[in-house]
């Protein structure tokens, strides 16, 4: 592997021969000297060449004015984009604008020739931009997105892992649903006729707790045949979930998510912060706990009284609107990006959520963050003949859940958990108005490609 250095590990360097490597952002082929600007994952250097545009019968050391010659010509014929090796010689020189700091070149090697004009430019649609999403990822802000999306991710399963949990990976193919059938992709497989895209991994996570792991994690795909076109759904998206045993309520989990989130935010700040600022414009806003906590009857009084909206919809979910508004009044009065709402009616909840005995309502919460819903968290009926007389008055045939009812039969502890759209938290963290900015290639009911 040829040994290069990163360009943001060049200020650290005393003058002298360095190999940096990455691909031409702008070139100014001057008649005197010439100057490429390169760019890597790291950052972005000058390259300076004096140019030598022919070979005059004075010279001494004709084979190092060919070599010269051989660069300056292979600099003018460079296209943007194109990915080139370079060995030179750093120096560090406060005039030079870009970092104070350039390479004079010694040699140079062509390794991936772009093609002349680029598909997109600055001002590109979104849709254009994603066609070709590769090209688009080259931009430093771009790029951060998935720096900052790595630390949080290592920052979660960092705080998992020392707190106990069990990180598995379920199965995306499955031979029954695992919530709603309106949203299932199905296929043929082989002999056994259809399955299914997995919408969740709720049901393994809950499997796990019957295994007696106690506590679980997954980061992972899942599929909603979903035809919204809305800039947070998505066809395919990465779940963040978790599970775990022996809670008193869902308050535990909301205990170990506000935790988790904590520990996410602060490792973001600490690495990217001003990063973030920079390219963004956005602070990262360290969370303190407990996160505010409003039962949905309460949020609609407030939203009523206070903000003057009333949610239109017939069964008493928050539309968006009534996310941003909530939250409002939480930053407002509490002065945090966060909000717990609780206690939803059981109409609008799956039958596996458990139902307080004295209300009636479903012991869960949905998360919303700087404005819209990241999270829907619950405590599980774990008691199968309660989790069969919720399906029953859900209109389920107990037949249809047989396979997920199997794993109450032989024993289940008390559980809870939470399942998170990871690009939703991210867009949201980096102020960016649709999650097809924060996946890496989206896939939506018109997108299937790159």
């Amino acid at each position: 592997m040829t040994h290069r250095t990163l360009i943001k590990d060049l200020a650290a360097l005393p003058d002298g021969p360095v190999t940096v490597a990455g691909w031409v952002e702008t070139v100014r082929d001057q008649k005197k000297v010439q100057f490429v600007v390169l760019r890597d994952e790291s950052g972005a250097v000058q390259l300076v060449n004096p140019a030598v545009r022919e070979i005059g019968d004075d010279v001494e050391d004709r084979d190092a004015a060919s070599v010269a010659l051989g660069i300056t010509e292979s600099i003018s014929a460079l296209s943007l984009g194109s990915f080139v090796s370079v060995t030179g010689t750093l120096k560090h020189d406060e005039r030079v604008k870009l970092g104070g700091l350039e390479v004079k070149i010694a040699s140079l090697d062509v390794a991936g020739t772009s093609a002349p004009e680029s598909p997109i430019a600055a001002d590109s649609s979104l849709d254009k931009r994603l066609d070709y999403r590769w090209i688009d990822l080259r931009q430093p802000k771009n790029a951060l997105i998935f720096k900052v999306q790595t630390t949080l991710e290592h920052a979660w399963r960092t705080w998992w892992v020392e707190n106990g949990f069990v990180e598995i990976h379920t199965p995306k193919l499955m031979e029954s649903p695992s919530e709603s059938r309106a949203e299932l992709f199905q296929l043929d497989y082989f002999d056994l006729g259809t399955a299914y895209l997995a919408q969740s991994p709720q049901h393994f996570k809950q499997m796990a707790q019957a295994a007696g792991f106690g506590k679980v994690f997954e980061i992972s795909p899942v599929f909603r045949a979903d035809p919204s076109f809305t800039s947070r759904h998505a066809t395919e998206f990465i779940s963040v979930d978790a599970e775990m045993s022996w809670i008193d309520s869902y308050a535990d989990v909301m205990d170990m998510q506000e935790q988790l989130l904590a520990a996410g935010l602060a490792a973001v700040a600490e690495k990217h912060g001003e990063e973030i600022r920079e390219l963004f414009g956005v602070e990262v806003q360290l969370p303190t706990t407990p996160f505010p906590r409003i039962p949905l009857a309460e949020v609609h009084r407030i939203l009523r009284e206070e903000r003057g909206y009333v949610v239109p919809r017939e069964d008493g979910d928050l539309d968006p609107e009534g996310e941003r508004q909530i939250s409002a009044y939480v930053k407002e009065k509490y002065g945090h990006d966060f909000v717990f709402v609780t206690d939803y009616p059981a109409n609008i909840r799956p039958y596996y959520h458990m139902r307080d005995p004295e209300t009636g309502l479903t012991c869960s919460y949905d998360l919303l963050y700087n404005g819209t819903e990241i999270t829907t968290g619950a405590q599980r009926e774990h008691r199968i003949d309660q989790l069969l007389a919720n399906a029953e008055d859900k209109g389920l045939d107990p037949a249809g859940i047989g396979e997920y009812l199997e794993f109450f039969k032989y024993g289940m502890p008390p559980h809870g958990g939470f399942g998170m759209g990871l690009a939703r938290v991210l867009m949201l963290l980096l102020g960016e108005s649709s999650i097809r900015e924060t996946t890496l290639l989206f896939r939506g009911p018109t997108r299937l490609a790159p």
